[in-house]
């Protein structure tokens, strides 16, 4: 049994946080696949380095950016072509879990963040333009993402919501999933197909609490630096350990029961940013570490291959509970406010996903701009 499957014994899926379109017409997906692979999540910034950063896409680019498309519905037409071979090779392990796996992901446009109608209307489109059963809209939990989520699965689109740092936004994210499930049932729709995961970013959150904790360090008297130290490395897995004890409370509600019982699929959590940023840090701690039922871990390359080649593999997610809110205490006494951290990490999160939406446009517009001798010389 290959490790990827072997974590799907333990109730968690892999899925690959990666996508270009050698990927697919290379058989490498295919091949991933059949190892253990079972869905696939894309950002920005991924379609940045793939369609800005590479030459795969360069001759279709090249033809679309001297029609009369503009520079996003060209991006578009690149990313949701790659969606839909992607979400054609995992419909497979889509039919054959039941719709609970086999997803790709496809975000709406960073720049409607904070536009929850405008968010709400291009999921719409983008899931009527893929028209694909396994696809999953991702939208940021942002204040405005949360109304369009709750609306979103109230129509049946599957959501993949995406920048989750806080534990306390992750709460009303699940109540969101739920009151959606809640009002289609109420309607007379399925829920059975309805899915969703609400993906948290955890690398990120010991970059940023590591940060705040080394200058803290640096200034404090002698005899408190060891606290301190102690607390360095331990945010990010306690802020993931805290969101799962909270799922675990939500399908243990009646409400949460009621639904089950007419097919409701739970809102998995998932984690993502799951590379090592610190090299002082083993490299697979944010797979090892957040292993537990009815979870997703969605992973880089090279996270994968790392897995593939030395992972551990045991029920760590539910391990130390105890530990992980000491360890927010001691943050707390620290003087470290978990929640303008999280809400810092948004923040930025969505100023890195609104920059590489531009860079990828400006590609276009770069192709769109150049001599049509001079761009087939180039190619």
């Amino acid at each position: 049994m290959s490790k990827l499957k072997e974590l799907r014994a333990h109730g968690q899926s892999i899925w690959l946080d990666y996508i270009r379109r050698s990927l697919i017409t290379s058989g490498e997906l295919n091949r991933l696949i059949e190892d253990g692979i079972l869905g696939l999540t894309s950002n920005p910034s991924i379609f940045e380095q793939a369609i800005a950063e590479s030459s795969e896409y360069q001759v279709e680019l090249h033809k679309l950016a001297h029609g009369s498309l503009s520079s996003k519905e060209i991006y578009e037409q690149l990313a949701i072509g790659d969606i839909q071979i992607a979400a054609d090779a995992f419909r497979s392990v889509y039919e054959s879990t039941a719709g609970r796996d086999g997803f790709v992901s496809l975000e709406v446009s960073p720049e409607l963040a904070q536009d929850a109608a405008g968010t709400v209307a291009e999921a719409r489109r983008l899931w009527k333009t893929v028209d694909r059963h396994n696809l999953m809209i991702k939208v940021p939990a942002t204040t405005e993402g949360l109304s369009a989520i709750e609306l979103l699965i109230s129509e049946g689109i599957n959501v993949n919501v995406t920048l989750l740092f806080s534990v306390d936004v992750y709460e009303k994210v699940a109540d969101r999933y739920v009151s959606g499930l809640a009002q289609r049932s109420a309607s007379g729709h399925d829920i059975g197909r309805v899915a969703s995961v609400a993906s948290f970013f955890v690398s990120r959150v010991d970059a940023a609490v590591d940060g705040l904790l080394q200058a803290r360090i640096v200034s404090s008297p002698t005899e408190q630096q060891p606290a301190l130290k102690a607390l360095l490395g331990k945010a990010a897995i306690a802020n993931a350990k805290l969101a799962y004890a909270h799922y675990q409370t939500v399908i243990a509600t009646p409400l949460w029961k009621a639904l089950e019982l007419k097919g409701a699929q739970p809102q998995r959590v998932l984690w993502a940013s799951t590379g090592t940023k610190n090299p002082a840090y083993r490299d697979l701690r944010y797979i090892e570490e957040l292993i537990g039922k009815d979870t997703v871990n969605t992973v880089p390359p090279v996270t994968l291959d790392a897995f593939r080649e030395h992972g551990s593999i045991r029920d760590s997610l539910t391990e130390a509970i105890i530990d992980a809110h000491a360890t927010f205490e001691g943050l707390s006494l620290a003087g470290i406010s978990m929640k303008q951290v999280t809400q810092n990490l948004l923040d930025d999160g969505q100023k890195l996903f609104a920059e590489a939406f531009r860079k990828v446009l400006k590609a276009v517009d770069d192709t769109r701009n150049r001599p049509a001798l001079a761009a087939s010389a180039h190619i």
